[in-house]
């Protein structure tokens, strides 16, 4: 982490009300405040960001660019690619019953620690299968079929704790800060990823053993990277999950405590008569049913149907990478001054008409130094306010009581409509009766435009209907 991101976010110690001590009292109404000291709420947000960028480390090593070029030099089948593009969404069924478990816990660092720490473990069986395959004890098909087995196990171990996780961090985090922080959060991460990926990628091409023999040396180096990650939750304020559902949290506006960001909303309410999560739901799954139709294809448009060289495509992914970057600050001060929702629908629509900018381009030079990169700019700039604004507004419209569970039941159907959205354009795609590509594109767009209309009537949290 550099200097400048380190300044960002000791800037964050001027934005955090006085806090005097950490308690959780339970008033004569029987209500409470979880109330952390200003200094432990610094630490804390310091820690997840560092805590980000040595996970994003270890992802990118497992994941991305460098797995499909492991399974490319071990021959792997178009099948594989489909099955691990589709298992990290299929997965996230099992978030409801991590949720379950966590809510049984008494302490949100042990059960995270737990849960990715396996996660993290499992991919040193793939360094002891690579260093196997060098020996000739296993063979290629044989290391392509325990790489599946990973990703599988790996990611169903870690969505046992995704939804825990993001209702550890929810509690954690002053709502006044809130679309500041995951700015910056998330531009840390994408430093992170701008800088790593072409390092990691270069030592992997160049290592003198070759290709799969790096990869091995490049993952173990993640997998550890991941597991100082997990070390750097414990600086983290530690939260009990028995206690987040069974006080009531005082959110009164004579307190001199800040209320660290508790949504206000009726404790005894049940999941299944929460109407505003389940139009936010219905927004949600159908977001990614629409951008997953055409959003897997794009690379393969313009290796394939443009037929442009592969070292552009590594330049435009770094381009839009960088204007994620950029743009993810802004759309964070941006979302904390006028809601996640407007956000949403402004940047909704320009990313719903997007996939339509596609007509026209070709593999010309004026294409090629112009257009194409101005075009994955603006992708990823629109696409940080998506990202940063839909994860707020889960976050704003779900109670504190059994929170981690509202998310799972969120990201467990998101995963499906998102694992459905790329089965059907990879139908719509292969028939030639709607167009290929350009057809799946376009029919992806008007279903992004569909998908923002029950967006605008969710309400969210603090702000009444606006």
């Amino acid at each position: 982490m550099d200097s400048v991101q380190v300044e960002k976010i000791a800037s964050l110690n001027l934005e955090i009300p006085q806090i005097d001590s950490l308690t959780t009292v339970l008033s004569s109404q029987s209500q409470c405040s979880f109330r952390f000291p200003k200094n432990a709420i610094r630490t804390s947000l310091q820690a997840s960001t560092v805590d980000a960028i040595f996970a994003t480390i270890f992802s990118i090593t497992t994941g991305g660019i460098l797995l499909s070029n492991f399974l490319v030099e071990l021959d792997a089948s178009p099948v594989v690619f489909g099955m691990l593009s589709s298992i990290p969404m299929l997965v996230n069924l099992i978030q409801p019953l991590g949720a379950y478990i966590s809510e049984r816990t008494t302490s949100r660092f042990q059960y995270s620690a737990l849960v990715y720490g396996i996660s993290r473990l499992l991919w040193l069986i793939l360094v002891i299968g690579i260093i196997g395959a060098g020996w000739g004890v296993i063979n290629s098909q044989q290391l392509v079929i325990l790489t599946l087995l990973i990703v599988f196990f790996s990611h169903l171990s870690g969505g046992l704790g995704s939804a825990s996780w993001m209702s550890w961090l929810a509690i954690i985090i002053p709502r006044s800060l809130r679309g500041r922080y995951f700015g910056i959060r998330n531009s840390a991460t994408s430093l992170t990823n701008l800088l790593c990926v072409p390092l990691a990628g270069l030592a992997v091409s160049h290592w003198y053993g070759g290709t799969i023999q790096g990869y091995g040396v490049v993952l173990f180096v993640g997998v550890l990277f991941g597991l100082v990650s997990l070390g750097c939750q414990y600086f983290k304020i530690d939260v009990n999950p028995q206690l987040q559902n069974t006080y009531i949290v005082d959110c009164s506006p004579n307190s001199k405590y800040d209320p660290v960001s508790i949504p206000q909303q009726q404790w005894d309410e049940n999941i299944w008569k929460n109407s505003n999560f389940w139009i936010f739901i219905l927004y949600f799954s159908l977001w990614m049913l629409a951008f997953n139709l055409c959003s897997p294809f794009v690379n393969l448009y313009l290796l394939e149907t443009l037929n442009v060289d592969v070292g552009w495509v590594t330049v435009y992914s770094s381009l839009q990478a960088g204007a994620n970057l950029l743009m993810v600050l802004l759309w964070g001060k941006l979302a904390d001054k006028v809601g996640n929702r407007p956000i949403l629908i402004f940047a909704g629509i320009i990313v719903a008409v997007t996939p339509l900018l596609w007509f026209g381009i070709s593999n010309n030079s004026l294409d090629i130094w112009l257009w194409l990169p101005l075009l994955h700019i603006f992708i990823g700039g629109t696409g940080a306010g998506i990202d940063l604004c839909n994860n707020n507004m889960q976050i704003g419209i779900t109670p504190v009581r059994n929170q981690s569970i509202y998310f799972a039941i969120a990201a467990a159907i998101a995963g499906v409509t998102g694992a459905l959205g790329t089965t059907i354009g990879g139908f719509i795609a292969q028939s030639s009766h709607f167009g290929g590509l350009l057809g799946l594109f376009a029919f992806s767009s008007i279903c992004r435009l569909a998908a923002l209309i029950p967006l605008i009537f969710v309400k969210e949290q603090g702000r009444g209907d606006r």
